[in-house]
């Protein structure tokens, strides 16, 4: 169970990452993936798991 808060931290800290570091690129890039066909975003969202996924086992 620590492994999982652990990484969920983590993800929680890399994500607010851009929107401290550039919130006008991060609004930017934020209004532009709003205007994408749903599926679009949805192909996006498994290509990063499965990458996530692969990346998780190759360390492992």
């Amino acid at each position: 169970m620590t492994e999982l808060l652990t990484a969920f931290a983590l993800v929680l800290i890399i994500e607010g990452l851009l929107p401290f570091v550039a919130p006008s690129f991060w609004q930017k890039t934020i209004r532009d993936l709003s205007k994408l066909d749903p599926k679009a975003v949805r192909v996006g969202g498994v290509v990063s798991m499965l990458a996530g996924a692969i990346l998780l086992n190759v360390l492992r």
